[in-house]
């Protein structure tokens, strides 16, 4: 097998079968395992011969260890395992009881247990502060049960393989909308869900006419008020541009393509956002490998279709088996899953696929081909289906289904674009149909040298034009482009785009184009620079809708406040570089790695705000950052104050900064805190100095908390991983990293 050092470690990380924390199995092993175990299915529920089995199994095996099908991670990591809880997707409904929610709390835990992720939709909860006729006390609302849930799942843990991960929708006609849509405005809070806003084609309609929408009480179903739709759009792109929170979810698109609208109302996603589901349906996924389906025949590169045919009829087999293979946590989800047979097949390594035909990712070559090849799929796929109706009788629900007068089908649905971004550095190739994330950039290793990755077709083209140098490698990976750059030939630059080299216009065009073809939802996310205005992610998502996708994620470059990491080298001092790798250093043992504070820098930027503090007279707060983000806060008061207290509050929050602790906890300790000495000041709402100095950096982080290093033409940050300390990049509406595979969305 061809397999990069980052693929192994993600495997043996997280997917190869360990015994007392020791691999006990390598890489082949597992697909032979996960083949077998599927391939089974064949002859334990089909009647199909040991022989043909076997035959199965060996298509099954050869195609994911040469990287050109692999299914979702749970399918890898439990198959022939003892869970064998092999699906991916999962949604629970939240009914407007104490009943149903702390039921569906319930489930959500036993699912995330076990691997899967979970959508919730919390429309039907009846808003805030509304009567609850049983006890005549008043209702939280669905944003209070949201961090409940969100509670729960922190609580949760997954075996070290799979972390827990939530969509949470609220309908745009909901009475609480505003609340939910500034609900994740803190970064820190409400950490495991992604949230999105349901959008309807009413509240479109008065988004274009610029007039007014009624709010529905669900309890009872009547208006609650009536509000501007642009104001809730306004509100919606704010949030958005600020932290790339909340998406927007087109539900009446969702359910206009429902195959099975007599058995239920499509009202929440999976984590991502890909995959529209019934409550109680779960659903399985995997993803081909288009990097591999490039030919040259002389001196052109095309599409080897028939090999691609080949692969999606084996790959629809291998899916429409794992759904009897699984375990499902609940006899309601097994009823549904089977009842109505969904598989969502996709595709990864699009963005390699163009650079070997050698076409730009913001082409109309591009959009062409992504819409020619998504159309083959399904049209292979839904082939693929009839074929096994043929020999295993449609799904139960055919005849509920929008599919009941015509040739009977073996699944709802066939194709889903999914995330891949673990799977996806499995087969060492691009993540979905996102443009290709850098094509060099510096990763750390353990003993925290730092090497220079490069994208292996880069590398190859840079090779067999001359024009690769090691210096011209580490270069690329500082600026993180190739754009401007006059070393490498304008051909060369066309072609290699990254997505930030990419209008987000062309995002959406190339999501739109696959869109048309596939039987679910595109899992993707259009990039902005961070210069990027309201205006832009306006743009785009009414663009969105008028190209008919069924939902978009948006994300501005450095918009988030977490620990910052380089993807280049240079420019940092070795100081600066090993406080980073303290603050990203994973535990050993049962103790933790202890951060070491890196020295105060010599040049910082910031500001100073006045606060009257009753006793203290006024107090002055200094809050200075650098590069890294915040380094420093000072005080200073009046001449009738007295400053020790504040001047050692400062001193700590100083050192505890530069040692890499987030800023979310700094604060969350020091609002709040009162002083009986202190007077508070009306127009600040100041209780203290310790209070004073906790909005004084908040107030700093939320307007600039952070150097975004591309706006001054320097490296681009990112987040650090969590586990493994290695680069986190936004793809497909979630964070995953580059190096150890680790995933905020499961």
């Amino acid at each position: 097998m061809k397999l990069s050092d980052n693929a192994l470690t993600v495997l043996e990380k997280r997917y190869l079968k360990k015994v007392d924390g020791k691999t006990v199995e390598k890489p082949e092993d597992m697909f032979r395992r996960v083949a077998e175990n599927i391939a089974a299915v064949d002859g334990d529920l089909y009647g199909e011969s040991g022989p043909a089995v076997k035959k199965l199994a060996d298509e099954f095996y050869k195609a994911m260890t040469e990287l050109d099908f692999v299914p979702n991670s749970p399918t890898l990591m439990n198959a022939g395992r003892e869970l064998q809880q092999l699906a991916a997707c999962f949604v629970l409904p939240v009914r407007d009881s104490m009943e149903s929610i702390f039921d569906s709390l319930k489930h959500a835990a036993l699912i995330h247990k076990s691997g899967g992720g979970t959508g919730f939709a919390f429309s039907r909860l009846r808003p805030k502060n509304d009567e609850v006729l049983s006890t005549g006390g008043v209702a939280s609302g669905p944003v209070s049960f949201m961090r409940v849930f969100n509670s729960a799942t922190e609580a949760v843990k997954q075996g070290g393989t799979r972390r827990g991960a939530n969509m949470g929708i609220l309908r745009v006609d909901h009475p609480d909308i505003l609340e939910f849509i500034t609900a994740k405005q803190n970064n820190a809070d409400i950490t495991n869900f992604n949230i999105s806003v349901g959008i309807t084609e009413e509240f479109m309609k008065a988004l274009k006419a610029d007039g007014e929408f009624a709010l529905i009480n669900p309890r009872h179903n009547q208006v609650s008020r009536r509000v501007r739709a642009r104001e809730i759009m306004d509100l919606i792109v704010e949030m958005a541009w600020k932290n790339g929170e909340p998406g927007i979810i087109f539900l009446d698109r969702l359910n206009h393509d429902n195959p099975t609208p007599e058995v239920g109302e499509i009202e929440s996603t999976n984590p991502c956002g890909e995959q529209p589901l019934l409550p109680y349906e779960a659903c399985n996924l995997g993803s081909i490998n288009l990097a591999h389906l490039v030919v040259r025949k002389g001196k052109k590169a095309e599409i080897d279709w028939d090999r691609l045919g080949a692969l999606v009829k084996l790959s629809v087999h291998f899916l429409d088996n794992v759904i009897d293979a699984g375990k499902y946590p609940l006899d309601l989800i097994d009823q549904m899953v089977k009842s109505n047979r969904k598989v969502g097949l996709g595709v990864m390594g699009f963005a390699d696929m163009l650079v070997l035909l050698g076409v730009a990712y913001d082409s109309k070559e591009a959009i062409g081909v992504g819409r020619k090849l998504m159309a083959f799929i399904r049209e292979k796929a839904r082939e693929a289906s009839r074929e096994l109706a043929k020999k295993r009788g449609p799904f139960p629900n055919f005849d509920r289904s929008v599919y009941r007068d015509g040739e009977p089908v073996r699944n709802a649905t066939t194709t889903t674009i999914a995330p891949t971004g673990t799977i996806s550095m499995i087969a060492g190739c691009s993540s979905g149909i996102e443009p290709l994330f850098a094509l060099s950039y510096v990763r750390n290793v353990l003993d925290q040298t730092k090497l220079v990755e490069v994208n292996p077709l880069f590398e190859q083209v840079a090779k067999e034009r001359g024009f690769y140098s090691e210096a011209l490698m580490r270069k690329i990976a500082e600026v993180g482009s190739v754009h401007g750059l006059d070393e490498v030939p304008a051909d060369v630059r066309e072609v290699f785009k990254t997505a930030h080299d990419v209008s987000p216009e062309a995002h959406i065009a190339i999501q739109a184009a696959f869109q048309e073809n596939t039987d679910n939802a595109v899992s993707k996310t259009v990039n902005f620079a961070h210069s990027a205005t309201k205006e832009d992610v306006a743009h785009v998502f009414e663009l969105a809708y008028e190209m008919g996708c069924k939902g978009v994620t948006i994300y501005r470059d450095g918009s988030r406040d977490e620990q910052v990491l380089s993807t280049g080298s240079t420019g940092k001092t070795t100081a600066d570089a090993e406080a980073a790798a303290a603050v990203a250093a994973p535990a050993q043992g049962s103790m933790a790695v202890t951060p070491k504070p890196r020295p105060r820098p010599d040049e910082t930027h910031g500001i100073t705000r006045k606060f009257r503090i009753g006793g203290c007279g006024h107090l002055f707060v200094t809050v200075n950052a650098d590069d890294n983000g915040i380094c420093e806060v000072f005080t200073n008061t009046g001449e009738e104050g007295c400053s020790s207290l504040s001047e050692a509050v400062s001193r700590l929050i100083s050192i505890a900064l530069r040692a890499g602790v987030q800023i979310d906890p700094i604060v969350d300790q020091l609002r709040g805190i009162k002083c009986i000495g202190c007077i508070v000041d009306a127009e600040t709402n100041v209780l203290s100095c310790p209070d004073a100095i906790g909005k004084a950096i908040e107030k700093f982080a939320n307007g600039s908390n952070r150097f975004d290093l591309d706006v001054f033409g320097g490296p681009k940050p990112a987040i650090s991983c969590p586990d493994c300390g290695g680069l986190m990049v936004h793809e497909s509406g979630c964070w995953h990293c580059t190096s150890c595979g680790y995933s905020k969305c499961g």
